[in-house]
């Protein structure tokens, strides 16, 4: 299954439109590798998807073209979120 069509359908992102965004943005992962939207989604995959200032990490384990809202939870395990510290950003002085 495409990588944007399962978290729209897991309901880990709420459209497949802003799905697409976030991988071509360079958000998401499968296994530690950079995703595109079209990439194919397994059973057993893990996904990170940053949110912000957190990533969350998540695994697939099931694979549904339609799935009713309240099944939709039990298509993945959250395996940890992580909260990112903001980054203050470096300021270079230039020596004269």
């Amino acid at each position: 299954m495409r990588l944007d069509k399962f978290l729209k359908v897991s309901r880990l992102i709420k459209r497949r439109t802003l799905a697409k965004e976030v991988a071509v943005q360079g958000r998401i992962n499968i296994n530690g590798k950079v995703a595109k939207a079209s990439s194919t989604v397994k059973v057993g995959d893990e996904l990170s998807i940053r949110f912000g200032q957190k990533i969350v990490t998540a695994r697939v384990e099931d694979l549904r073209e339609n799935v009713r809202k309240e099944e939709a939870s039990k298509m993945f395990t959250i395996l940890k979120e992580e909260k990112l510290d903001k980054v203050e950003p470096e300021f270079v002085d230039d020596e004269e």
